[in-house]
């Protein structure tokens, strides 16, 4: 074997052992889970009243929700096709507006479409990884005041553990609140929280977690829960972020689970576009994993790192100005979870996001899906495989990329990700 030397990552005092820099880069192994994404209001369509509904009905984003992908009649195909991807995580979301569409009434109809649904992913071969809420809440909510009213936490945790008690015999994963941060974001710019409850909101999220949270250890021993961050890479922002909900919620997290799709450097700012809804225009450093792995295993030491989202947008015609192409990034990507375990970073899953196209959070103009779906243009809303699909598929018959890849993609100078660690310690292809 050949020798190891010792690095210390950023402040927090982490050591990890590092190979030397001629040693090539293994695969992630057997036990590594792969994993792919969707959420219930994006995919499903025929929606019921709720916060987002509202937003898509009202004018407040650009486009309609509608039908969304129709995952509410196809989700046994797009099942079947995640399971032909080789993947064993499958994670949805469970809609509280459809099985609860009045206070206090259950709608056995809603009910019957997620048992079938995590019915078939349990059948597959695959864990259900289970979002109880990916910002979206009942209409009936939104009268009576949202995350305005206190009383909203304790709300949520009845529909949380109604869920719970229905789905435990799958052993899934959990997820409570899907970025958090975004949720209360979106709810402010929106209206649906005034900006002097914004603290109440927090505290709201956070109450609620930990009440789901040990509920759902009590009746599921063993279970894996957590609630996802979304990893923004700009400056003196993630730290902020942190503060406001994962290092309040630590105790509860059973590992750390993070969403990231973007990059920043002091040679390429193009990560404005993402704010703009032009995603496609966002370039990508895919060597930010890296950073933002290793960033994880020093501020969180002790906690396993699940990749719950990344992907890559397109436009809707599948094209990005810089040529990126989904089976490239995505190779690229694999690779540097790749480097991150080598060296020592305890990370243990990777989803795409996502199955298909889907609507996403105001139009169907950025594309991420392994399977296109024309929602707009397309009345039968075929799926269509992406070059996305064989890398996937590929990648997890091989428990990652092969010895000797090379990304398609140097890193860039001087990486802003993860500040200032990203710039002193650069990341090192292999």
């Amino acid at each position: 074997m050949a020798a190891m030397v010792t690095v210390v990552l950023g402040m927090a005092g982490l050591t990890v052992a590092t190979p030397p820099a001629d040693a090539a880069v293994p695969d992630l192994g057997p036990d590594f889970q792969f994993g792919v994404a969707q959420s219930g209001f994006q995919s499903e369509g025929y929606n019921r009243d709720s916060n987002w509904l509202r937003y898509s009905n009202q004018g407040k984003v650009p486009q309609r929700v509608g039908r969304a992908v129709d995952f509410f009649h196809q989700y046994a195909g797009d099942i079947a096709r995640a399971k032909s991807l080789g993947v064993g995580i499958y994670r949805t979301s469970v809609e509280w507006s459809r099985v609860e569409p009045a206070p206090g009434h259950d709608d056995p109809a809603g009910w019957a479409f997620y048992d079938r649904v995590i019915r078939a992913v349990v059948d597959a071969g695959m864990r259900p990884m289970i979002t109880l809420n990916h910002w979206v809440h009942p209409g009936w909510e939104v009268d009576r005041g949202g995350w305005n009213r206190p009383g909203m936490a304790a709300d949520y945790v009845a529909f949380a553990k109604r869920v719970v008690n229905r789905y435990a015999w799958a052993k899934p994963t959990w997820i409570t609140f899907n970025e958090p941060t975004e949720y209360v974001r979106r709810e402010v710019q929106y209206g649906g929280v005034r900006p002097e409850n914004l603290g109440r909101m927090v505290d709201g999220i956070i109450a609620a977690h930990r009440a789901t949270y040990r509920y759902i250890h009590a009746v599921q021993p063993g279970a894996q829960v957590s609630s996802n961050m979304a990893f923004f890479p700009v400056p003196g922002v993630q730290a902020w972020l942190e503060s406001l909900f994962p290092q309040r919620m630590l105790d509860s997290l059973d590992f750390i689970g993070v969403d990231h799709y973007y990059s920043f450097s002091v040679t390429d700012a193009s990560v404005a576009n993402a704010a703009t809804g032009q995603m496609w225009k966002a370039s990508q450093a895919p060597e930010s994993m890296y950073y933002l792995l290793r960033h994880l295993a020093q501020r969180f030491p002790g906690k396993q790192i699940r990749v719950i989202e990344n992907g890559l947008a397109t436009d809707p015609h599948g094209r990005r100005p810089d040529g990126y192409r989904r089976g490239d990034h995505l190779r690229d990507t694999i690779y540097w979870v790749q480097r991150a375990r080598q060296d020592g970073v305890p990370i243990v899953s990777y989803n795409y996001w996502s199955l298909t196209d889907n609507y996403e959070w105001g139009d169907f103009d950025a594309r991420f899906g392994l399977y296109t779906v024309d929602a707009q243009g397309d009345p039968t809303l075929t799926r269509h495989a992406t070059d996305g699909a064989a890398a996937l598929r590929a990648i997890t018959k091989a428990h990652g990329v092969p010895r000797g890849y090379r990304p398609t993609r140097m890193p860039v100078p001087c990486s802003l990700v993860t500040v200032p660690d990203s710039c002193t310690h650069p990341a090192v292809v292999r």
